[in-house]
Formats: structure tokens, C-alpha cells, sequence
């Protein structure tokens, strides 16, 4: 360890580089209207600068970029300027409620946290580990060593443990107190550990019932005002894309396998290492950087094309190209115990060769010439008549990507929602699977609604309720012709009543194929076994059960393992206490959002 330069770049050069970036990029210094003194929130007074919001923003996208190595999406940045965004508030408040409690750190607090609690940075480090381990000596050495001092790791140490402190005296005093006693630990754990499985029917509605519910005005207003709260909203667009797809052809397909079987040759005549292979060829970035290794585990982690390769190999043998969903696979079985596999594998992706690429990328380059950023809607139909491309519509909801057949098109809902105008285009989105370019249809935005915005929304919730409310008399005379004997299978039989047989559940697994199944589930574990119930009413059906079966929780095996199971809830509670508490400061502040002013006003400097 000659130098410690490397540990300042955890604590400084993410942030340098996020803030020079930000400088020469983002248009917030010169002459833009946004500056340096600039805030994007004030929670309590207390301002958060857009510039220390955008840089934070910046180094989460840099850890992204680094971890996937892949660039992100306008959906993904956009999810990342709302995290950076969350996390400066709560550090705001959290500041705020230290010094309101008088929380302080003293010297000795510095030095001792400094000397025997490194931070999670240098403690992973294997330059300050022994077999793989963490080594206290060995990290106290270094930080009486001179390039400690000289480097400024100290100072930036300090800094570190002056704003760690605090918040875990104040996380203390948030969570003192808390305790689960033996009875309540007992409930817990029954409510994982109690099973049950039941049949039942389902009465729901049909949509023509729906539809000929009545609903008057008044009731629309009296629902409206009791939930308006409840009715806070995303902004919704709506959206027309057109598709420019990345198509495969066999050809590509061949091309890329004749591709993995030069690999393996390569690899088996001995003039190229495997792990070497992986980290230049492998799309797999994960298991790319460890030379292609997966790790060992138990069978079952892959795919079956994957796995039924993988299951003929003997160890050290390394596998034909193997063709998934992903793409062809070399694959390393390098040793096999039991159930236990342990491999490295090689991915390489199904993609277009060079020719059918430039095809593809010249059409796109069209498309942009055309109708990218277009103002002028005409545009973006011009530019779909004449490459003849498909389009679809489609709604998006603020902050969710959009997602059409099952795939996520990358980009354009965030870019909806960035003070577009109606008619206006987008730049040109790509993918793996293709280029995208949309328009913009229409735009609500966020918020309460009016009551005439949430009219037939609220109309279709009451006219469900009604509507299900008048299956409660057919599920009652299905539940008593059951419990008059012959059992709820004879009764739907009599009644052409279809009866639907659950596997087994818990109460907190609950039945996830089952809408609103919470007042369900209670009665399994209410009811006596081979019990018919009462209708029980949801929001969307009402459902007649008996209960088939049911396993108590093991009193012998808890009372083994409550010390382990109370430290975890524990641990659970007190992350969830954490969490309440912030979440009461947030409510309780007095915060100013500037984030959409600021999005409007770099649109405009950068038009």
C-alpha cells in the first residue's frame, strides 16, 4: 500500500467528475437562467442546489453504467434523478431532526468509530483483508501510515463519520424501545408458517352487467369527495410510435454460431484461455469480468436448453454452441457434486450482421432526417408512409416506461413527460430490438383531478361495487346447497358452478392468482377444516370457499430457532420504524418541488 491516492477517489472523484460534467454539459452556468445558486427543493427553508442534485444524479448513473455496462434509458435516467432527488430530502430532514435533538459528535467519537468501524468502502478492500477477511490490524496500520496523512484520507474520513454518527445516534433513539415478545414472535411466525389449501367459486360480474348498473350523479359526488385524496394521481399521455425493428435473419443466426465454434476451437487447440475469451467476446458483462464464471449452485438456476447442455458435460469438457432465447453459449462444467454445478460459460447474442445493420441503420437515419424532433405533426406521418413502417398508440402514466407485446421501448414515456408539445416528435430511441421514434398524441398531467376528469372512473368503480354486490344472493345459495351435504364440488355440479382447487398457501404467501384475497385467506385460517363459508364479498367477485386442509405451525422447531427469528424481525422492525419516521418528517415538511420548472427551463435554453 504505497499510496492511498485510490481511497480519495471513493469519497471525491465521482463527485468531481459528476460536477465537471455537469459544468460543461447541462447549460446551468453562462447564460442559462439557471445558476449555480439555483435551488431544486427547499424543505423547510433549507435549499437543495440544483447543482449538487444533478451531480448526485450524475454518480448513481455512473455506478449504473459501470455495474451493467450498458447505457440507460430516458426511463432509467429519469428514475434516477427521482432517487438522487429522494435521497437529498431525506439527508435535508435528517439534518434538520439532528439538530433539533441537540445530536453531536465528539473527538473521541471520531477517532474511535475512524480506528475500529471502517466504512464499507475500505473494509471490502483486498488490499486490507487477510484469507478473504477483513483485517483490523492491518487497516489500523495503514491509517497511522504517512500517504494516510499526506493523501487527505483522514480529513475525508473524518468528514465521513461527522455526518455518519448523528444519524445513527439519531436511528437509535428512533428505534429504542422496540421489543417482540415470545407471543408475538409465535404469531409471526405462524403467519408464515401455517399453511392451508382451500377450493372455491367465483361470482363476478360480467361487463354488460357493469355497464347496465345504474349510477346517479350524487353518488358520483359523495364517492368523490370522500376519496379525493385517495385519487391523487400521475400525469397520463398518450403516444404514437413507430417501429423501425431489428430483424434476424437465419443468416445472422448461422453467422454468429460459425462465430462460437471458432471460439471453442480456439479455446480447445489451446491458443486462447477460456477466461480470456469470456471477458473480450462474452456478452454476459456479470459473469464477463470473472472470465465467464457463473458461481456454483444447484441445478436448475438456467434455462433448459442451458441446463441440458450443460447436464451432458463432463467436468472440464466445454460444450458445442448452445443455442436459448439469449443467444449461442460455450459452456465449462468444471465440477460436479451432487446437485452442485459449478461453470463458466461464454454468451454471444443473436444480432444482425454488418449488412442487414447498415440496412437497418440508414432506415433510422431516415426516420431522424425526417421527423426526429419534429414540431409539425405532419412530419411523422410523412416519415411513416414513406419507409412504411408500423406504428401503434399507446398510454403512458408518468414515471412507468412503456411497455407494448410484453417489451419495454426504451425512452419514450420519460420523454412525454419533459414539457413536449402536442404534436411534437421525439429523437430517434433505439434497443436491441430496434429504433423507435414517437409522437405526442395528448398529455394530462398529474394531480387531483376535476370531478368531470374522474367521472367515469369513479362510475365504473360504483357500478362494479353494485354489480358484485348483487352476486351475493347466487353464492349464498350455492354455499347452502354445499354445507346440505355433498360439498361445495357437488353443489357447483348441481348449479354448473365451475370449483377452482388452490395449492397450498400461507398467510403472508396469500393466493397471488386471486384479486383481493386478503378477506379470503382470513377465513382458511378462520374457518374449521371441511367448513362451507358465507359469501365473502371482494372488489371484484364474491367467492363461496370450503377449506380443504390445514397445517399448524411446528411449536418445537420455533421454540429452536426464536432467538434467530427474533433478532431478524427485530432488524426488520427497526428498518420499518426508520423508514415510518422519515416518512412523517416528509409529511410533516414543508417542501418545494422545483424539478419540473427546472426541466422546462433547460428545454428551453437547449432549443
Amino acid at each position: 500500500m504505497r499510496s492511498s491516492a485510490k481511497y480519495i477517489w471513493i469519497f471525491v472523484t465521482v463527485a468531481f467528475i459528476g460536477g465537471f460534467l455537469l459544468y460543461e454539459s447541462s447549460g446551468l452556468f453562462g447564460s442559462a437562467p439557471i445558476t449555480s445558486t439555483t435551488s431544486v427543493a427547499t424543505v423547510n427553508g433549507e435549499d437543495i442546489l440544483v447543482t449538487t442534485w444533478q451531480t448526485l444524479s450524475t454518480q448513481l448513473e455512473q455506478q449504473r453504467t459501470q455495474s451493467s455496462g450498458e447505457s440507460i434509458s430516458l426511463d432509467e435516467r429519469q428514475a434516477i434523478q427521482d432517487q438522487a432527488y429522494n435521497q437529498l430530502v431525506d439527508e435535508a430532514l435528517l439534518r434538520q431532526e439532528i439538530r433539533r435533538r441537540g445530536i453531536t459528535v465528539s473527538v473521541d467519537e471520531l477517532t474511535n468509530a475512524a480506528k475500529y468501524s471502517p466504512p464499507p468502502q475500505l473494509a471490502q478492500d483486498p488490499q486490507l483483508q487477510t484469507n478473504g477477511q477483513f483485517d483490523l490490524a492491518k487497516y489500523q496500520r495503514f491509517l497511522t501510515s504517512p500517504s494516510a496523512k499526506q493523501s487527505g484520507l483522514l480529513v475525508q474520513l473524518e468528514g465521513y463519520y461527522r455526518d455518519a454518527i448523528p444519524k445513527q445516534k439519531l436511528y437509535q433513539q428512533i428505534t429504542s424501545g422496540l421489543w417482540i415478545s415470545d407471543a408475538m414472535l409465535w404469531l409471526n411466525y405462524r403467519d408464515a408458517s401455517d399453511s392451508a389449501a382451500i377450493s372455491y367459486a367465483t361470482f363476478t360480474p360480467s361487463d354488460a352487467d357493469i355497464a347496465a348498473t345504474p349510477v346517479s350523479d350524487a353518488e358520483i359526488r359523495a364517492y368523490y369527495d370522500a376519496h379525493k385524496k385517495d385519487m391523487t394521481r400521475k400525469g397520463r399521455a398518450r403516444v404514437t410510435v413507430a417501429v423501425i425493428p431489428r430483424v434476424i435473419t437465419a443468416a445472422d443466426s448461422a453467422a454468429v454460431r460459425q462465430h462460437a465454434i471458432a471460439l471453442r476451437d480456439s479455446i480447445v487447440n489451446g491458443s486462447a484461455k477460456f477466461e480470456d475469451v469470456a471477458k473480450a467476446e462474452s456478452s454476459d458483462s456479470a459473469s464477463a469480468v470473472r472470465g465467464g464464471d457463473l458461481g456454483k449452485g444447484i441445478k436448475g438456476r438456467f434455462v433448459p436448453a442451458f441446463e441440458s447442455a450443460a447436464a451432458s458435460l463432463k467436468p472440464g469438457e466445454i460444450s458445442q454452441p448452445v443455442l436459448t432465447q439469449f443467444g449461442y453459449h460455450i459452456i465449462r462444467l468444471d465440477s460436479r457434486n451432487g446437485d452442485s454445478v459449478a461453470m463458466h460459460h461464454i454468451l454471444l447474442p443473436i444480432t444482425q450482421s454488418d449488412s442487414n445493420a447498415d440496412r437497418t441503420d440508414r432506415r433510422a437515419d431516415t426516420l431522424t432526417t425526417i421527423a426526429g424532433s419534429a414540431e409539425v405533426p405532419a412530419k411523422f406521418d410523412e416519415a411513416v408512409k414513406r419507409l412504411g413502417l408500423k406504428t401503434f398508440t399507446a398510454e403512458v402514466t408518468e414515471g412507468q416506461p412503456l411497455v407494448h407485446d410484453g417489451a419495454q421501448i426504451p425512452s419514450v414515456s420519460a420523454w412525454a413527460f419533459q414539457g413536449t408539445k402536442i404534436g411534437e416528435s421525439s429523437d430517434l430511441y433505439d434497443d436491441q430490438n430496434g429504433y423507435y421514434l414517437a409522437r405526442l398524441e395528448s398529455v394530462t398531467p398529474g394531480g387531483v383531478p376535476t370531478l368531470d376528469a374522474a367521472k367515469n372512473d369513479i362510475k365504473a368503480v360504483l357500478a362494479r361495487e353494485k354489480a358484485v354486490k348483487k352476486l351475493v344472493d347466487p353464492a349464498r345459495k350455492l354455499a347452502t346447497v354445499a354445507s346440505a351435504g355433498g360439498g361445495l364440488e357437488r353443489a357447483g355440479e348441481l348449479l354448473n358452478t365451475p370449483i377452482v382447487h388452490t395449492k397450498t398457501f400461507t398467510r403472508v404467501s396469500g393466493l397471488p392468482d386471486v384479486p383481493s384475497s386478503a378477506r379470503i385467506v382470513g377465513a382458511a385460517f378462520a374457518l374449521p377444516v371441511g367448513a362451507v363459508s358465507e359469501p365473502i364479498v371482494t372488489d371484484n367477485a364474491v367467492y363461496v370457499i370450503v377449506i380443504d386442509h390445514r397445517v399448524d405451525a411446528d411449536r418445537k422447531l420455533f421454540d429452536a430457532t426464536k432467538d434467530q427469528l427474533r433478532s431478524q424481525y427485530l432488524s426488520s422492525m427497526q428498518q420499518g420504524r426508520i423508514q415510518e419516521f422519515v416518512t412523517n418528517l416528509r409529511d410533516d415538511a414543508k417542501i418545494t418541488d422545483r424539478r419540473k420548472e427546472i426541466e422546462a427551463s433547460l428545454r428551453r435554453t437547449s432549443s
